[in-house]
């Protein structure tokens, strides 16, 4: 144990804060002037495979929240795919080794549509917690159970619940991973720094905001209650999306079977779909490997 680490923040010196807020950071952006086939706007659809994990991840044995989980398979994937389908979109799906161990079939249907998997850890554990070896065994672990699934290595993570650890970039670079899904230190692509020094990492930024759990999760044990009705949210994203068109950048959308696709729900999805095809120039939807390729490639300065 360091001495800072039993210090209170205030009593920190300037090193020691300067050393935590220089771990991981924002180094060059990656904007395009514009996308492919001369698109003005970039859309980045991503939906995380949780599954039963999360239920999973804290130990619980609520058969009522393994059954919502359940319900991101037996209905959420399969209406997501067919309406992807409809509309020719593709899209990426971060899914946890444990659900591809408990649903390889939907996996390989997954890739098969033309559709990305990245992993987004082993049973959706939070990174903060692991010792650097347990995480560097995790993530492991999920690259290859991915690979065994769907017949892909995944170049792509996103951190469980965004709980991206001092050491998650460090083992990334090592593991060779191409790009990572979890911070928004930006709105557009960005190479990660890792102690001052380019890691070789891009970043796709992951903004809450974007993010449907934080609007419709429910969870009645922890007061955790939906407040935000489903036109607020549509309302919300689409305000995101007419943004990045205004500013010719990029508009990423993290989704959950098990959350966005409710009746009441998955119309969303759809009207934003024929919102964003329907704008002048140009939008181009891609799947967040395709992004982050394009824009390495063709960033400007």
């Amino acid at each position: 144990m360091t001495e800072e680490s039993t210090m209170q923040p205030w009593q920190w010196p300037e090193s020691e804060w300067r050393r935590r807020v220089n771990r991981v950071r924002a180094g060059r952006r990656f904007r395009p002037k514009t996308w492919q086939g001369g698109a003005k706007l970039a859309v980045a659809l991503s939906f995380d495979s949780d599954h039963e994990t999360n239920e999973l991840r804290d130990g619980g044995v609520s058969i009522n929240r393994l059954a919502w989980g359940q319900y991101g398979h037996r209905v959420g994937v399969p209406r997501l795919l067919a309406l992807l389908e409809k509309h020719d979109v593709r899209a990426s799906f971060y899914v946890p080794a444990v659900t591809a161990l408990l649903y390889p079939d939907e996996q390989r249907r997954i890739v098969g549509a033309g559709h990305e998997i990245g992993v987004h850890g082993w049973i959706h554990e939070l990174n903060s917690k692991l010792a650097l070896e347990d995480e560097r065994d995790l993530l492991s672990r999920s690259l290859d159970t991915l690979e065994a699934v769907t017949g892909k290595r995944p170049t792509g993570f996103r951190s469980p619940s965004g709980d991206f650890s001092e050491n998650t970039l460090q083992l990334l670079r090592d593991l060779g991973f191409v790009y990572d899904s979890s911070l928004g230190a930006d709105d557009d692509c960005y190479e990660l720094d890792l102690n001052g020094v380019p890691s070789g990492v891009a970043e796709i930024p992951f903004d809450w905001v974007r993010d449907d759990a934080v609007y419709f999760l429910m969870h009645r044990f922890q007061g955790l209650r939906p407040y935000t009705p489903p036109t607020g949210v549509f309302d919300i994203f689409k305000r995101e999306l007419d943004a990045a068109y205004e500013e010719g950048g990029l508009f990423e959308l993290t989704m959950h079977p098990h959350v966005i696709t409710n009746r009441s729900r998955i119309w969303i999805l759809d009207e934003l779909i024929k919102y964003a095809k329907s704008l002048p120039g140009g939008v181009w939807f891609a799947r967040h490997d395709e992004v982050v390729n394009y824009a390495l490639q063709h960033a400007h300065a």
